[in-house]
């Protein structure tokens, strides 16, 4: 069997190398691929074939590929959580150093010197005013304790700072890469009352718009230092604007310009450059790609952001069934009904669920029918049926 994938940007070479000959990377069969690869490309306006059971997203944020429509499409999504973990820890460095240290305003000034003049004299006699605090010893708060937000605390306490994370959702494997140094923020209130520096690490989502608002923005630290390079949208950008009109924001850093950031006096505008080094890409790509081999190949799902991770490792009976549904009660009955009635017999089987969407893998001793396929199609709430094995 070939699988046909297709690719909406450029992937990493190094990460394509994974794959086996069988697969065909944008071939002919391209128009009705069985996976996509994207990285940023919009596909909210793309049509979504039949063919098409994954998209993998080789970075982390998924607010370009319509999460809704895929699953009730069985259309899983997966993405990168992490993989570029490191690149945008390094980022949030350089721009807690630029947004205090004035070097961008300092480089542009510097620029801005005559030749004819004495420019060793002109700069010692400029650079007063470019003078900022250092990190040492000052209060950072980090907003969302996951794969990213992780590093940066820990960065941060390297840096020895006095170090507060925010995040009531943290999980147990993020828990334990976290230093003890750490302490634990009740709100963001406090964060933004006490805290000299602030990263945001959360995804955009409708429950995040706007997730720094006027509210907090009032109450902030004067002098406080906004970095957001997690994603645009996060934070009311009317707010930000009268925060830093009235300088109680001493900077904005964001990794997502605007035109309204883009009028705003002390904003660094950074061309989304976050995970903007090779060894981001290729670390996305690969770890998308494992993904994807893993579903298509053994219809395991790993880092899903629409349908639940679900993991049966590799199928040793016969044939392998996976199902993908909406989560409502009677489905499992249903779907074994189907195959007693076909008398096939269920070796093994599992089922996991998340929100509104379910999947259940069924490895099966017997032979499945065409007519069994179709039977468990025609379920009232099942989104796509595979054969995988």
């Amino acid at each position: 069997m070939k699988y046909q994938i297709k690719t909406l940007n450029n992937i990493s070479k190094r990460g394509l190398k994974q794959l086996t000959d069988a697969y065909v990377v944008d071939g002919d069969g391209s128009e009705w691929p069985d996976a996509i690869l994207v990285r940023s490309a919009k596909m909210h306006d793309m049509a979504l074939p039949d063919s098409l059971s994954f998209i993998g997203r080789a970075g982390a944020g998924v607010n370009n590929i319509p999460l809704d429509r895929c699953a009730e499409a069985g259309i899983v999504v997966c993405n990168a959580p992490g993989a570029n973990a490191n690149a945008v820890k390094e980022m949030v460095a350089t721009a807690m150093l630029i947004s205090s240290r004035k070097v961008v305003e300092g480089i542009e000034w510097t620029k801005s010197l005559s030749g004819d003049t004495d420019i060793a004299a002109a700069v010692e006699k400029g650079k007063k005013q470019f003078a900022g605090p250092e990190l040492y010893k000052k209060k950072m708060g980090v907003i969302g304790l996951g794969a990213i937000g992780v590093l940066v605390a820990n960065m941060a306490v390297d840096f020895g700072m006095k170090v507060y994370g925010f995040d009531p959702f943290i999980s147990i494997k993020h828990a334990w890469g976290l230093s003890r140094k750490v302490k634990r923020a009740s709100s963001l209130e406090t964060l933004f009352q006490n805290c000299d520096y602030i990263s945001i690490h959360v995804p955009f989502m409708k429950e995040t718009e706007n997730y720094v608002n006027a509210d907090l923005l009032k109450i902030c630290k004067p002098g406080l230092r906004l970095i957001n390079l997690a994603r645009g949208g996060l934070v009311d950008e009317d707010a930000l604007a009268e925060a830093l009109e009235s300088d109680r924001l001493a900077a904005y850093v964001t990794d997502f310009p605007s035109n309204k950031t883009f009028a705003m006096k002390h904003v660094i505008n950074i061309p989304h450059l976050g995970a903007s080094t090779p060894e981001s890409e290729e670390n996305c790509a690969s770890m998308v790609i494992d993904s994807m081999r893993e579903f298509l190949e053994n219809g395991n799902i790993v880092n899903s952001v629409n349908y639940p991770d679900c993991n049966m490792d590799i199928c040793e009976s016969a044939h392998r069934i996976t199902v993908a549904h909406h989560n409502v009660p009677n489905m499992i009955a249903g779907i074994t009904a189907v195959l007693a009635k076909d008398d096939i017999n269920i070796a093994n089987m599992t089922n996991k669920n998340k929100g509104q969407f379910a999947y259940t893998m069924i490895d099966v001793d017997s032979e499945v029918t065409d007519q069994a396929i179709a039977d468990l199609k025609a379920i009232e709430g099942v989104t796509r049926v595979r054969l995988v094995k």
